[in-house]
């Protein structure tokens, strides 16, 4: 049994192209939504599939492993997604499971007017001394220290977020507007990027590099279009023991590890 989690897009494609070769597969997913997608994606006649919809601590997924046979571990979550990550690797260290990360390429960041950071704090300070109007394109998670971060105790925040309940009720929650809530699923295309910067009046964009299959790019043309500036949230590093860039570099690991 492969243990796939598979919070993004590309971990839903692994978990496809794994279930369609015949592999038994544990897809974690972080939603309902995510569940309903990864069950349309399956073909007919592939292998096994398992959903777990439970965060698992590394103490959890330790016990998971023994519970259902897990023999290798492909960590396709969010590229921010740090703490699920490290948590992975642990309890691969502590079971013997081999472990893979897949990485989605990184966008090139050759627009001039892009500002890098490495923290959401850094990115709440440098954004407030661009203007008035910030427009959050970096989810619902972190959108808290964004709207309690002093730096923008005077400025607009337009959060861009997915369009489900729970999300739609933090943002209500944390004080936004329907004015200050876009809650549509991307990835979008740089005519509609340009679109909604300009209806929101957008001062200064704030994303995270979440590569060409997050819509990336896109975030930065239509930016450049507008000579709006871009704060990015750099992507974290970790020491991974293992990493690959495609889908086929996943499947011959995984390969690899059934046949030794």
């Amino acid at each position: 049994m492969i243990f796939t989690a598979a919070g993004t897009q590309d971990g839903r494609e692994i978990v496809r192209r794994l279930c369609a070769v015949g592999y038994d597969v544990t897809a974690s997913v972080v939603s309902s939504y995510g569940q309903q997608l990864l069950a349309e994606q399956l073909e007919k006649g592939s292998g096994r599939l398992i959903i777990n919809d439970t965060p698992l601590d590394e103490e959890g997924l330790c016990t998971f492993f023994k519970e259902h046979g897990i023999c290798v571990f492909v960590d396709a979550t969010h590229p921010y997604a740090v703490n699920v990550s490290r948590n992975a690797m642990a309890a691969c260290a502590a079971a013997g499971i081999p472990y893979i990360r897949f990485e989605r390429d990184l966008t090139d960041i050759s627009y001039e007017n892009v500002h890098l950071v490495h923290s959401y704090e850094d990115a709440a300070e440098i954004a407030a001394r661009f203007g008035k109007n910030v427009f959050l394109t970096t989810g619902s998670r972190n959108l808290e220290r964004f709207v309690k971060a002093k730096p923008l105790a005077g400025c607009t925040l337009i959060a861009r977020v997915l369009p489900t309940a729970d999300v739609i009720a933090l943002c209500e929650e944390l004080g936004l507007t329907p004015a200050q809530i876009i809650a549509m699923q991307g990835p979008f295309s740089r005519e509609l990027n340009r679109t909604m910067y300009e209806k929101y009046k957008a001062d200064v964009v704030v994303t995270k590099n979440s590569g060409t299959i997050g819509g990336t790019d896109a975030k930065f043309q239509a930016a450049a279009d507008l000579g709006l500036p871009v704060v990015v949230i750099d992507r974290p590093v970790l020491n991974y023991p293992h990493l690959a860039h495609t889908y086929e570099e996943v499947k011959a690991f995984v390969d690899s590890m059934n046949e030794s």
